[in-house]
């Protein structure tokens, strides 16, 4: 049975007022227990309140647990806390640095006050003051999961890569460190909650951590701070919900990002690894720059280790993954921009599109062909199959029909990460037969096998290799027109990783932008192109 949980902001000594507006609240939906974020007291408690508090004056109506804020605790309550009493009925102090399970099954791990920057090393001895040390954030990452983590100040960076907006003078305020940001990366709580300084409600989306070696669990946080209870701003200071003890995640909710802590982890990028065809680079195209890629080793007929997951820049357990080129997850794959696209960001600007629109579509599971993700491949497909219409329909519409596109996808058995690339073309040249005569006709000049037209669907019956490219166009008259190209790939020919993007620099003119590392943008410039991006993709994107 799910357990029914109520969360306060700080209360700041107005703990009378706040349990008597709990009260009704509890009587009508029956909660399992409460919890009070940041401080239930002040700094200076009225005297006369604590005293009916300690005296079993005050009502509280429920379980309610809470641990120290920026605020030490009243010298009176710390001397029942120490002999093991609970304030007062219904009132439990966590400690500082705890584990809890309660009587639902719900394990709750708190860190209360602020980081003691006096302190190099050691634990903290004082229950009752607001300051912990990097040693105890890192002494609880011993507890190996939470589903609820309760700490004073909030993790470093969890606003990256969220939408959520979160002013310059909000986030000045906030006190957060790196040791809560790797306490709540080590624990992936369900919920992790904190407070905030002045009058503002924060909740994050929520975001997913890569799955263990031993489970295919997706745990997914979600991350709210809330605002002082009795706050002039009226900004949400109660939050309540449901909770099922050891309840595994089976599905990442929708609008979820990845976790804001991996790109943390390791700041310095380190370089893509590579295949033997060079078919690697972050969300970059599966191109080796120039195509020189190793060719000693190949010589040799050598090959180097396969990167896994943890390596693997289209992977999102990848601490190394640049979340903000990240567009849109769904439950089984996700949209992000390439990076080095191929049109620039004004190519498209006279048909609606300010932005290169060149988009990778990216199957979550780390596989090279569908047929290795065998039972899930139809689902898989499905849903990617989903997104490349949706991105077909964005263009159309907002192109005004003058723009219809290519996506094309390698398969090979000895690559990396499946993958889709999907890019504008004006919809002339498909309508004129020019873009699958430029399919042809390259693969004419370098001897590789013909095209079919055909369907192959989820392909998970393949067994061979293939190239295969998707024609759409809709010109708002006529209709829609498709069409699927498939190419075997065998062994008794060298395929070029780059020949999707080559046949299309060629028909869209961008032959100097054909390597992508060439055309590589800043992070800035990349965001801008992300957030124009989903702002067009909002009524086709069925994964928020």
């Amino acid at each position: 049975m799910a357990a029914k949980i109520i969360v306060l902001g700080s209360l700041n000594g107005n703990f009378e007022s706040a349990f008597k507006k709990l009260a009704p609240l509890h009587a009508k939906q029956h909660f399992s227990f409460a919890i009070v974020t940041g401080n239930l007291f002040s700094a200076e408690q009225d005297a006369d309140s604590l005293s009916r508090l300690l005296n079993g004056q005050v009502n509280v109506p429920l379980s309610t647990y809470f641990t120290v804020g920026t605020n030490p605790l009243p010298e009176q309550v710390m001397e029942r806390v120490e002999k093991g009493e609970d304030v007062c009925e219904n009132l439990h102090f966590l400690g500082k640095r705890s584990v809890t399970k309660t009587s639902d099954g719900i394990r709750i791990v708190a860190l209360g006050g602020v980081p003691d920057k006096t302190i190099m090393g050691g634990q903290s001895r004082e229950q009752h003051l607001p300051l912990h040390t990097a040693d105890d954030a890192r002494i609880l990452r011993g507890a190996n999961s939470a589903d609820i983590l309760l700490t004073t100040i909030w993790p470093s960076g969890v606003w990256t890569g969220s939408n959520i907006p979160l002013t310059p003078e909000n986030q000045t305020a906030i006190a957060n460190s790196e040791e809560v940001a790797e306490l709540c990366s080590a624990l992936k709580p369900r919920y992790h909650f904190s407070t905030s300084p002045s009058d503002f409600f924060y909740e994050r989306e929520p975001f997913f951590h890569p799955p263990s070696s031993e489970s295919d669990d997706k745990p997914v946080t979600r991350f709210i701070s809330l605002a002082p209870f009795g706050n002039p701003a009226k900004e949400k200071a109660l939050y309540a919900f449901n909770l099922q003890a050891r309840e595994a995640t089976s599905s990442i909710p929708a609008g979820s990002t990845v976790s804001p802590f991996l790109a943390r982890a390791n700041p310095k990028k380190r370089s893509a690894p590579h295949d033997s065809g060079g078919q690697y680079g972050r969300f970059a195209n599966s191109h080796d720059h120039h195509g020189n890629g190793h060719r000693a080793r190949r010589r040799k007929g050598e090959r180097g280790p396969l990167p896994g997951p943890d390596q693997c820049f289209f992977c999102l357990s990848n601490a190394n993954l640049d979340t903000h080129m990240i567009c849109s997850i769904g439950e089984e794959s996700y949209v992000t921009t390439a990076k080095g696209p191929l049109p620039a960001s004004d190519t498209f600007a006279s048909s609606g599109l300010s932005f290169p629109c060149h988009q990778l579509i990216i199957p979550l599971p780390h596989e090279p062909t569908f047929r290795q993700m065998a039972g899930d491949a139809d689902r898989i497909h499905q849903e990617m199959n989903k997104f490349r219409e949706a991105l077909q329909a964005m263009v159309a519409t907002q192109s005004r029909h003058k723009l219809g596109a290519v996506t094309w996808e390698i398969s090979r058995q000895t690559g990396v990460h499946l993958h889709w690339q999907f890019l504008p073309v004006s919809i002339d040249l498909l309508r004129k037969g020019l873009v699958e005569a430029g399919f042809k006709v390259e693969a004419e000049n370098r001897n590789f096998p013909p095209f079919q037209e055909m369907e192959l669907g989820s392909a998970v019956n393949e067994t061979s290799d293939y190239f295969r490219v998707w024609l759409w166009s809709d010109d708002g008259d006529t209709g829609i027109r498709s069409k699927e190209l498939v190419m075997r790939l065998d062994k008794g020919f060298r395929f070029d990783l780059q020949f999707g993007r080559r046949v299309m620099a060629k028909l869209l003119g961008l032959e100097d932008r054909l390597y992508w590392q060439d055309v590589v943008q800043s992070a800035a410039n990349e965001t801008q192109d992300v957030g124009r991006f989903k702002e067009l993709f909002k009524p086709w994107d069925f994964a928020t």
